[in-house]
């Protein structure tokens, strides 16, 4: 299968005659989620996400959906280091349930559980955790990913149902983000929208009220207040850019060095 859903690149449905010897090692590498700038993020994730992440909404019609945006430029995610590792204490859902995703059976009446191959932690020679048991039945392990999915689901079409809610009360504007690196280097970031603050408070007490009950109203919040990571992200690629730049200079130190000690030597053994 071609790429898709971002961070999935050969997805398929979970099967004992094919997953029997199968196992999955998590380790905590999340180099597959380096290329990614945004990634979608449920409406139950604000209150922990909202401190770390720009939290911000794409999409058109009924599909709009918030997202957690991950770096200013195309295909390149900074919270992901060199070494791999994710910095920031929360990591989305959409992330965590990695290499594990649902698809819908041809029927369209039910969800089938897949995995990606592709995942460098998937294998056949027992590392990690077994998908299938010694009785030919999911482990636990996959029953809790099971589990986890559902969940993730349900919050999924939840999230659906605000964000529609958002778009009838017509909050959302069109926003541009952008940042200069002292590089001289500018970037814009565009395609997404947020909640309009004076269309917020013009909102008539009933509904504002409705949004307050249901806690939507401090979703709201958490998203304009999410807002100003946006600052964050510059920060992240001028440290990134600093650590390059050290990298190089340590490198050329290290060659430099080298050359003196060589000659050294060269001048003990005359």
């Amino acid at each position: 299968m071609a790429t898709q859903l971002l961070i999935y690149e050969t997805v398929v449905p979970l099967t004992l005659a094919r997953h029997r010897d199968c196992a999955v090692e998590v380790s905590g590498d999340y180099g597959f989620s380096r290329k990614v700038n945004s990634v979608p993020l449920m409406a139950a994730e604000f209150r922990d996400a909202a401190s770390e992440y720009a939290i911000v909404f794409t999409g058109a019609d009924d599909k709009i959906m918030p997202v957690a945006i991950l770096g200013m430029r195309g295909k390149e995610n900074v919270y992901v280091s060199k070494d791999a590792t994710w910095h920031a204490k929360y990591i989305p859902a959409f992330v965590r349930r990695y290499p594990f995703v649902f698809s819908i059976s041809p029927d369209e009446q039910r969800f089938v559980l897949c995995v990606d191959e592709a995942f460098t932690g998937f294998n056949r020679e027992g590392r990690g955790q077994r998908i299938y048991g010694s009785d030919d039945k999911p482990t636990p392990y996959i029953e809790n990913i099971l589990k986890f999915l559902q969940e993730y689901q349900r919050h999924f079409h939840l999230t659906q149902a605000f964000c529609q809610k958002l778009k009838e009360l017509d909050l959302f504007e069109p926003m541009q983000a952008q940042a200069e690196l002292a590089s001289g280097e500018r970037l814009s970031l565009s395609g997404f929208m947020a909640v309009n603050r004076a269309k917020l408070r013009a909102i008539p007490g009933d509904k504002l009220a409705a949004l307050a009950k249901t806690d939507e109203l401090e979703l709201l919040y958490l998203h304009l207040h999410s807002m100003r990571n946006f600052r964050g992200l510059k920060d992240r690629l001028v440290e990134e850019a600093v650590n390059e730049d050290d990298g190089e200079k340590s490198e050329k130190r290290g060659s430099a060095d080298a050359g003196k000690t060589g000659k050294k030597r060269a001048a003990a053994v005359k």
